[in-house]
């Protein structure tokens, strides 16, 4: 449902076998004026579903975390953006926010809080939140980086702050998330040897330690119970296995 209040915005999603979580995600996003569905091959219900919400759907081949979503962003109708993953959905308070501000912008990038849902249990600490997330833009502002993994969004200006959680609940068992994070690690270290980054000893322990009391101790981590222990945990690990990839690929390439 639109508003002839507010300045027109367009949901932007990349899929791919995403039929089991983007239900709730399309739900969430009844107050914009279009979603684009960007999907890369997916062979579950995904394109069914996302098209019988009413979402315009295309396909492309991967090109990269970064590279897919500035595709997607490239596909929308209006310059106001607002960029999900499939796993996350807009609370009631985060939507109206949305619509609050895109009546009277005040900066073309806003960020809002990002609430992650991890073992059953809404972390409310740590790395889990609020997890600053800048996903409403501007698209004359503000671009996806090219980055492989872990991209993020770029912009010079100072971003708005929006009220309300964007919800992110992945649902994935613990086996289901570590098989992720080992994807996501050798992503990341295959990104670090293209830009001709290098790793040592010191990188394997002390960013790990770095991480730990960044999030668990000053970020009160540990007020989440055991999830958020295992959480930080993860995230610890996959800095050393990150380090510890980019060494092997260094090693590998200088036999």
């Amino acid at each position: 449902m639109s508003s002839a209040a507010r300045a027109p915005l367009s949901a932007v999603l990349i899929t791919r076998n995403a039929a089991a979580v983007l239900e709730p995600c399309l739900d969430s996003l009844a107050f914009v004026d279009e979603i684009v569905v960007v999907d890369s091959t997916s062979s579950d219900g995904t394109v069914d579903l996302a098209r019988r919400k009413g979402a315009r759907v295309m396909q492309k081949e991967w090109l990269g975390f970064g590279r897919q979503k500035q595709f997607a962003v490239e596909q929308a109708s209006h310059d106001w953006v607002l960029c999900l993953d499939a796993d996350e959905r807009v609370s009631p308070e985060l939507a109206r926010s949305i619509e609050s501000a895109l009546t009277a912008p005040v900066s073309p990038v806003y960020r809002m809080a990002r609430r992650n849902r991890f073992l059953g249990r809404w972390l409310a600490h740590g790395e889990g939140y609020p997890d600053w997330s800048p996903r409403l833009f501007n698209r004359m502002n503000a671009r996806w980086s090219d980055d492989l993994v872990h991209e993020k969004v770029l912009f010079a200006v100072t971003p708005g702050t929006l009220r309300g959680d964007l919800m992110h609940d992945s649902f994935d068992d613990l086996a289901a998330y570590l098989e992720r994070q080992n994807r996501y690690t050798t992503l990341a270290a295959r990104q670090a040897y293209e830009q001709g980054r290098g790793a040592n000893v010191l990188h394997l322990f002390f960013s790990p330690a770095v991480r730990f009391l960044k999030f668990y101790v000053m970020r009160m981590g540990f007020l989440d119970g055991l999830p958020g222990l295992l959480h930080i945990s993860i995230g610890c690990m996959n800095s050393y296995v990150k380090y510890m990839k980019l060494i092997e690929l260094r090693q590998s390439t200088n036999k």
